[in-house]
């Protein structure tokens, strides 16, 4: 009775476990054989393996670089200390990383409005009650007037 339960429950136990234990019955299988290819096709077949675990390394090591680029990018804008870690990611990049185009895009904005931030018009623009657009046109205006004095003026 024990052989037949060992019997029937130890070969669906080995399928689900996926043979971990070694059981070499028919002789000595190569490990080609045992996965049912020829040793030639066994051959190629790591290979392929090897050059995809190297393809995905490789964008790994891209994407790395990305972010360190991005982190150090930060680090530069808001003046905190470098990072010898991220630098050394960037160089074992090996090629240009460049930041990816919709967060270059964004970083484009974000320098734009702290320019305007920046200039006479943007710091005017936080002062509370004033009229930008009146203000645009008195300037226009006296700009103008400026411009006209000038060309009735006998000594220019």
């Amino acid at each position: 009775m024990a052989f037949m339960v060992k019997h029937m429950v130890g070969g669906q136990l080995k399928n689900l476990t996926g043979g971990l234990t070694e059981e070499k019955s028919e002789g000595e299988k190569s490990e080609a054989a045992a996965q049912g290819m020829t040793q030639e096709e066994f051959e190629q077949y790591q290979q392929q393996l090897e050059e995809e675990k190297q393809e995905r390394e490789a964008s790994f090591a891209q994407k790395k670089a990305e972010r360190a680029t991005v982190r150090s990018h930060f680090r530069e804008k808001y003046r905190l200390p470098k990072n010898e870690t991220d630098e050394t990611q960037i160089q074992q990049a090996g090629e240009d990383v460049v930041l990816p185009t919709e967060l270059a895009k964004m970083i484009a904005e974000d320098n734009q409005e702290e320019a305007h931030k920046q200039s006479v018009l943007g710091q005017l623009s936080n002062i509370q009650n004033v009229d930008m657009d009146q203000l645009k046109d008195k300037a226009q205006a006296t700009l103008e007037d400026l411009k006209k004095q000038t060309e009735n003026c006998s000594l220019m």
